[in-house]
């Protein structure tokens, strides 16, 4: 039972999702037919963006840029400025995850040498807005965007018009956020470092990268794309294959075989498509919440082809509460484990920027 606990307190999420998985399959007995309702193209994505990512990660390509960025005296609002805003722009390539990942605890290192320490849950909590929100602008920002743009055949055109605006309106409201800060010039040092070694293997990543995108966008097929991540780092780098986030993977297996079940039971499927028919990005945001944006949109896509309202549904659901986006419990996760944390204080400055950020949010959705 400690087991089963603990399981559940690392990784909510999988645990909700194998276990609405079993439950389905007491409505629909394994079988076979479970092999269609997997999307293995949005899996091989997956691994790859998450291997080729973790590659530039180990080799420091996001902590040197944001180094060359941050060092040197800086007026506190435009430090604070660009902590913000740096997730807000790599999350766009390498997801919300991972930027936030890299650049709470860097956020963290530059207040506590510059003595800002104060303003950690303010700079925290607008990182993590600005990962979610920044991270809707492409089809490899985050998860679910990867999946729905994979599972409706999504144009590129179609997909960047649909959330630019969102993104476009975000961007001034991270700005004005940094105007609450009072006036002050700070001086931040950081270490500098210049490796021959590790410039070769992040442009190596990089053209992996670069091959990612050309598999989302159908230029290059996805299994020629696996085999030559595997290869590469086979050759170069095999502890990578442990940095994958394979927990994420088998999430959406989960969720592929609890959504595929679903649809097949009659009263379910007619329930969601009458619920999706009438407000379908109400209903996936608001789902959002309880299960977060990953699975509820993978779950919902089965009843609706209103792809355009699921994708905005579930990419502005991510704020919101805490389990809303998975993003949002890495960066709470990151704080508490900072010096001084305050669980309490966190949740409540969380809750109110967030609950207001997906008002406004919902709000524009609904007049454009």
């Amino acid at each position: 039972m400690k087991k089963i606990t603990t399981l559940f307190q690392k990784e909510p999420v999988l645990s909700v999702s194998a276990l609405c998985m079993v439950i389905s399959m007491f409505f629909i007995p394994p079988s076979p037919a479970y092999l269609q309702y997997i999307d293995f193209r949005v899996l091989v994505l997956l691994f790859c963006l998450m291997a080729v990512v973790a590659g530039l990660q180990r080799y420091g390509l996001f902590s040197f840029l944001a180094a060359r960025m941050l060092d040197g005296k800086k007026k506190r609002r435009t430090l604070f400025l660009l902590l913000i805003l740096l997730p807000f722009f790599s999350s766009m390539l390498v997801t919300n995850d991972v930027a936030l990942i890299t650049f709470v605890p860097f956020a963290i290192l530059i207040l506590n040498l510059t003595g800002q320490q104060r303003y950690l849950i303010f700079v925290i909590v607008l990182q993590t807005v600005a990962a979610n929100l920044g991270s809707m602008a492409t089809p490899v920002g985050n998860p679910q965007n990867l999946y729905l743009y994979s599972r409706y055949g999504i144009s590129p055109g179609d997909f960047f018009l649909t959330v630019l605006p969102y993104v476009l309106l975000t961007l001034p409201l991270l700005a004005l956020s940094a105007l609450f800060c009072p006036k002050e010039e700070l001086n931040v040092s950081l270490p500098k470092t210049d490796d021959t070694v590790e410039k070769k293997r992040i442009f190596l990543y990089l053209i992996l990268f670069f091959l990612c995108l050309l598999a989302v966008f159908h230029v290059l097929h996805v299994l020629l794309l696996l085999a030559i991540v595997c290869l590469t780092l086979f050759a170069a780098d095999r502890c990578l294959y442990k940095k994958i986030d394979y927990s994420l993977l088998f999430t959406f297996v989960c969720f592929f075989v609890f959504a595929g079940n679903i649809g097949s039971v009659d009263v379910i499927k007619d329930f969601l498509q009458k619920l999706l028919s009438r407000q379908p990005l109400l209903t996936t945001a608001l789902a959002s919440q309880v299960i977060s944006n990953v699975p509820a949109a993978v779950l919902l896509s089965g009843f609706t082809r209103d792809w355009k309202a699921l994708l905005l549904g579930a990419d502005l659901g991510g704020l919101g509460t805490p389990i809303a986006s998975l993003a949002s419990l890495i960066s709470f996760r990151l704080y508490l484990k900072s010096e001084h944390a305050h669980a309490a204080q966190y949740l409540r400055f969380f809750m109110l920027v967030n609950l207001a950020g997906l008002a406004l949010m919902l709000s524009a959705a609904m007049l454009l």
